[in-house]
């Protein structure tokens, strides 16, 4: 489905006067525009606010300047430039697919939408922002903040998620937005819901398209976009193993797939006992036990446990001596990490790997014990 509107239309009309004037034309990926500059934000933009993104972005264009470059990158590298932005899923994603583009397109962005749309990670709405962004095809967006607008101008009712009332969104989006200066329009579209038609406290005297928006003339705003049929998230509890030796920390490499792909973290446990079990074969018969926190995710509540022990020389496991050590140099690091899911983890000296968020606060809670010591 590609845009069917014109500039001169109203609604676009009334979107790009108010963006020449308003809109955002000075973020670093609007800044000599490219396919990958493009790609990337739109990855990290997703359900992340600019604010936050711009400084993840400047240092992954640093790292990695070419699709080459992080298509050559080790998934770890990747995953730490992205700790601390979560849905990691995002970077696996983004990495995936740079690995595709080396391979399938010689490193160059495919300008086709729909090899765009069959990368890893990248659906029917960022293609098409990535595709109108650069290269000025006339193709909608649907993104959270574009909902937005058009359910509250058009009212259109129910939760955006079901199906139906996204095809219905598609097709509002693609009869409003102009074959011609799509590239404007999309970012206005977006600008305007982020910062005019936001969730809550929206300034509907300064928008644009307030003298024909239903929900404003009906002062409706708050029932639009519906909100998602509310669902009683799960609770689950995890212990989590904080276990130092020389100050070190040991870590283990989560699964590529699943809850936190690919990152480091301590070692975990169902069971407080299971934990106590562990510490008792390695003969350790101290323990603090940490202030309890929930980590809460998309689909359920995490309480993590934490619990510190130190291992010390007499009564170090062999089976431990097989754990890669910190590597000081980076090079021998990156060779050595490949094979090791565990290892003991330096945090005055860290190396460059994916860390969980509530592993990244608990080895800031370790080292600010070890100053205070």
């Amino acid at each position: 489905m590609q845009a069917t509107s014109s500039a001169t239309a109203p609604f676009a009309h009334s979107v790009l006067t108010w963006f020449e004037q308003f809109g955002r034309k000075h973020l670093p990926w609007q800044q000599n525009k490219t396919l990958y500059g493009v790609w990337l934000s739109e990855v990290m933009l997703q359900q992340t606010q600019v604010a936050t993104v711009i400084p993840y972005f400047e240092r992954f264009i640093k790292t990695f300047p070419t699709i080459t470059a992080l298509a050559n990158a080790k998934q770890d590298e990747v995953l730490h430039l992205w700790t601390g932005l979560g849905y990691y899923a995002r970077a696996r994603n983004l990495h995936k697919a740079a690995q595709q583009i080396r391979d399938q397109f010689h490193g160059e962005f495919p300008q086709d939408f729909d090899q765009v749309l069959a990368l890893s990670g990248i659906g029917r709405s960022t293609a098409g922002a990535i595709l109108s962004s650069v290269l000025g095809q006339p193709y909608p967006i649907l993104d959270g903040n574009v909902k937005r607008v058009l359910s509250r101008y058009f009212c259109v009712e129910g939760w955006a998620g079901e199906k139906a009332v996204e095809n219905q969104l598609w097709a509002l989006s693609a009869e409003v937005t102009p074959r011609d200066r799509v590239a404007d329009f999309n970012q206005a579209m977006m600008d305007i819901g982020a910062l005019v038609c936001t969730r809550t406290k929206p300034k509907c005297d300064l928008c644009p398209l307030k003298q024909k928006c239903g929900a404003n003339l009906t002062n409706s705003w708050a029932e639009f976009p519906a909100k998602k049929p509310k669902k009683t998230l799960p609770e689950r509890k995890s212990y989590f193993l904080i276990l130092a030796q020389h100050n070190k920390v040991a870590l283990e490499q989560r699964p590529s797939s699943g809850l936190w792909g690919g990152l480091y973290c301590f070692p975990q446990f169902e069971t407080k006992s299971a934990l106590l079990t562990e510490l008792q074969r390695q003969g350790i018969r101290q323990y603090q036990e940490w202030t309890i926190f929930r980590h809460t995710f998309s689909h359920f509540h995490l309480d993590i446990y934490p619990i510190y022990a130190e291992l010390d020389g007499d009564n170090f496991d062999q089976d431990r001596c097989n754990w890669k050590k910190i590597e000081e140099i980076q090079a021998e690091y990156q060779s050595s990490v490949q094979s090791a899911v565990k290892y003991w983890y330096d945090p005055q000296n860290p190396e460059p790997i994916g860390l969980a968020t509530p592993v990244k606060n608990l080895l800031l809670e370790f080292q600010k014990g070890r100053k205070n010591g």
